[in-house]
Formats: C-alpha cells, sequence, structure tokens
C-alpha cells in the first residue's frame, strides 16, 4: 500500500499539496519503483478516509489509477464518519463507479469501545454482514486498543474531544492485554476478515500479537513499514524482526510517513521534496521482503 489516508491531513499536508498532485507524483513513482522490482506485487493506493469518489475523480486525472491495481478505502460509521454502518455496501458502490477496472478493499473498518463494549460486539458483526462477500480484502482495524501513552497520529489532539479518545479504544484487547467482549465475535469472522495493526518502532506488542493472530485463526493482515523509521538508528534490525514475525501471513504493507529532513516542511504528513526518495524506498523494501521469487506480500 503506498501512503495512508492522503485525503486526511493528520496523514497528508493539503496546505503544501492542496491539488493533491505532489501526491500522484510520489503515488505513481513509487508504483513504477515497486513494480520494476516484482511486478507480481499487487500496488494499493492509500486506502482513503473519508470514503470520496471525487478524490478519487481527482486521482485519475493525475494519471494515479493506471498505476495502481487495488483502490482501499477506509470507514468508521460508529465513531467518526458521518453516516450509518448500513451504508457501507454504498459507499463501496461509489468507488466501484469511478473506478471499475480496479478491486476495492476495506483496508480499515472499525467500530470502537469508547462507550460501551457491546457497541463494538455490534460492529464487528455487522460489518462482517455487510462487507464479507462484497469486496476482496477486509482488515479490521485493530487487534489491539492505542496505548494512552503513545498518543494518535492525528492534527488536533484533545481538542478534538471525544473523537480524539476514540483512537485509543478501537482495538479487540485492551492496552493492559485483556480480551474484549467482541474478540470472540471477530473470530467468528476470520479467515474472511484480517486485522490492520501497526506496529511501532520496537514495538513490545509483537510476539504477543502473532501468537493472538494465530489463535483468531487470522490468514492476512496489514501493517506498514515507515520511511520516517528507516532513518532511526537499528531500523534494519527492526524491520527485519517484524517482517519475520508476519512471514506466515498474507501482509499488506504500507509505506508512508516522511522523514522530517526530507519532507517540504519538517513533518511526517509533509510532501517529499524528492518523491524519488520515497519511490526508493519502496524499491528496496520489496527487494528485501517481497523480491521477485516470492509472491505473499503486497504493497
Amino acid at each position: 500500500m503506498i501512503w495512508n489516508e492522503p485525503n486526511n491531513k493528520s496523514h497528508w499536508d493539503p496546505e503544501i499539496d492542496p491539488d493533491w498532485s505532489l501526491f500522484g507524483t510520489t503515488v505513481i513513482e513509487a508504483a513504477k519503483a515497486i513494480q520494476a522490482v516484482n511486478p507480481d506485487v499487487k500496488r494499493v493506493l492509500g486506502g482513503i478516509s473519508p470514503i470520496d469518489p471525487f478524490f478519487i475523480e481527482k486521482l485519475r486525472g493525475h494519471g494515479v489509477l493506471d498505476h495502481v491495481d487495488v483502490i482501499a478505502v477506509h470507514g468508521f460509521p460508529l465513531d467518526w464518519n458521518l453516516w450509518p454502518i448500513q451504508e457501507w455496501p454504498q459507499k463501496i458502490a461509489e468507488i466501484e463507479a469511478v473506478a471499475p477496472d480496479h478491486e476495492i478493499w476495506a483496508t480499515e473498518v472499525g467500530v470502537g469501545s469508547f462507550g460501551a463494549e457491546e457497541v463494538q460486539v455490534f460492529g464487528v458483526d455487522r460489518t462482517a454482514e455487510l462487507l464479507v462477500g462484497r469486496v476482496p480484502r477486509i482488515f479490521w482495524y485493530s487487534l489491539y486498543d492505542l496505548p494512552q501513552a503513545w498518543g494518535a497520529t492525528t492534527r488536533h489532539k484533545e481538542a478534538e474531544g471525544s473523537s480524539y479518545y476514540r483512537h485509543f479504544y478501537m482495538g479487540l484487547i485492551r492496552e493492559d492485554g485483556t480480551p474484549k467482549l467482541a474478540l470472540d465475535h471477530f473470530r467468528a469472522h476470520t479467515p474472511h476478515m484480517g486485522i490492520m495493526q501497526w506496529f511501532h518502532f520496537e514495538d513490545p506488542r509483537l510476539d504477543d500479537a502473532v501468537a493472538w493472530l494465530k489463535r483468531l485463526g487470522v490468514t492476512h493482515l496489514r501493517t506498514g513499514l515507515s520511511w520516517a523509521d528507516s532513518y532511526r538508528p537499528g531500523w534494519e534490525a527492526w524491520f527485519d524482526r517484524q517482517m519475520e514475525a508476519l512471514e506466515e501471513f498474507e501482509t499488506t504493507v504500507t509505506f508512508c510517513f516522511t522523514p522530517e529532513s526530507e519532507g517540504i516542511q519538517p513533518h511526517h504528513t509533509s510532501p517529499p521534496k524528492d518523491p524519488m526518495y520515497f519511490a526508493d524506498f519502496c524499491a528496496r523494501m520489496i527487494e528485501r521482503y517481497a523480491p521477485a521469487q516470492q509472491r505473499k506480500a503486497v504493497a
């Protein structure tokens, strides 16, 4: 997957790139670099949030859709989106209408337990009812609650009120490692539903997560390799450990987050000064973890 939520200003800065032309160039160069290393790897456009067919049409105008195989969408109708959960099939159809020649994946779906765990139970079952069989790939966000001390990737933080705090209640497992009510309900929908789980740099939850995924019967996983993290000391050892631990899953790897030194502005949401640096990162990751003789990973 090339980037994450590009139409969400928590992940791409629209003040620097108001028409997303810089984003278009960044995706195209990355997609070309990935294809040159392994033409069998599916290239997924970073999941859009909100689900916006006009944004996809804009990217088509920039030539982006000619270089990706899959259009990804993210939806959280009981927490952040302004549409009811039963509209999931309609939201998928809106993107199919503007990209009929592409697969459509739901790479983040989720319902939090902020208000009540019973709401999340309903969300797991209803989401599965609406999307299993409707799209080829579904990834539930997420396995773990985000630890309160880590902070959520968002622009406004506590100023968002409950919208911000909901970020910390999206997991099926609490921060202390105990399961929520929804965990067994999710288990009933595997392997049709996968898991989306971000692993932070040197994340201590990695081995425990793999054990949980196996117990739950998960076969496909989405995670990320951060371009920004590749500028940290010891990044190669961490990336190798993470990808080795996830070897048995069919893994969609998200490449995103601009290193401060490489951004037009020193922020992870900034378009890169030179998109070829990001393309080179993507190519090196495919060469390292999904070379042409292998078939398991998608980018």
